[in-house]
């Protein structure tokens, strides 16, 4: 009986989480009430089951942001922070530019685009409009098109909420191991201190997926995609995203920790862009005042 329970609440994953509550309490009242299991059990599946329906609400813009905040720490923390106001302001710059033209260009309290000081080629969206890239992946761009192709493309994670989906997940996945847990062992004492502990910890483990496993294929064709049309909307070239790509093919080693490790093979994703670049692209003049600024930039890195 304990188990159909537990199935129960994962069947109904997908309605509304007043609605999973509902019926899963009822199912461990019933289930106490004929002496299927005790009633500390069926307190235990009545707290996780509203656990659960918790980490399925809506998250606010605000709740977003503390937690694109928190998940930023965990980065900084493992990469410094390129001390060049210069350069920094010139990323910020770029980026908002490229923000308006996106289809999501407000969060509370407003994008930031950070340069971090490593020559691993990486970049990083958190959740709430929080940007880095390194020095090293500025410095394997070729020009101010090239690194607003990546900006445009870390907007693009953000435009889709992929980080914060990721974090949903965590604490969903979170949530269903005190379930499994109060189940086995009515362990009704510190249940919930136990899953604030772990939704807590979610943030790490986020940080971590960020940081070395990164986005699937799909969420990556999705901001590639949003890429695309984020340039085309400013000017830049949307084929610079290719180049980008073929660049890394040459520069980074297969294997190498960063980008290519959490990125799909660049020969799929190039693949997979080429369909998305309009038919009439015809090869975009090189713009002086790009290249100057992009190049006074590059020099103070």
């Amino acid at each position: 009986m304990m188990r159909s329970i537990l199935i129960a609440s994962l069947a109904l994953g997908l309605a509304s989480c007043a609605e999973m509550t509902k019926v899963v309490n009822g199912a461990a009242t019933v289930a106490a009430a004929t002496g299927y299991i005790s009633s500390s059990q069926a307190g235990s599946v009545m707290r996780a089951s509203t656990a659960v329906a918790k980490t399925m609400e809506d998250i606010t813009p605000a709740q977003e942001y503390y937690i694109g905040r928190t998940v930023s720490a965990g980065i900084v923390n493992r990469y410094p922070v390129k001390a060049n106001p210069a350069a920094n302001n010139y990323l910020n710059l770029l980026g908002q530019v490229l923000v308006m033209a996106s289809d999501k260009p407000s969060t509370y309290k407003g994008y930031h685009f950070l340069l971090l000081d490593t020559d691993e080629v990486v970049a990083f969206a958190a959740p709430s409009g929080y940007v880095f890239v390194s020095k090293g992946m500025v410095k394997l761009c070729k020009n101010e098109d090239d690194l607003a192709a990546v900006l445009a493309h870390e907007i693009g994670h953000v435009q889709h909420s992929h980080a914060l989906a990721a974090i949903s997940t965590s604490r969903i996945t979170s949530a269903l191991t005190i379930i499994a847990s109060e189940g086995a062992q009515a362990a009704v004492g510190g249940s919930v201190g136990e899953l604030t502990r772990l939704f807590e910890g979610s943030i790490d483990d986020i940080t971590q997926t960020l940081v070395n496993s990164g986005y699937a294929r799909g969420q990556e064709n999705e901001a590639d995609a949003s890429a695309i049309k984020i340039m085309q909307r400013v000017g830049y070239d949307p084929a610079a995203l290719i180049r980008v790509l073929e660049t890394m093919k040459i520069k980074v080693k297969p294997g190498a920790t960063g980008f290519t490790s959490t990125h799909p093979p660049a020969d799929e994703r190039i693949a997979d862009i080429r369909p998305l670049l309009p038919q009439s692209l015809m090869a975009m003049a090189a713009n002086t005042n790009r290249d100057k600024r992009f190049g006074e930039m590059l020099r103070t890195l």
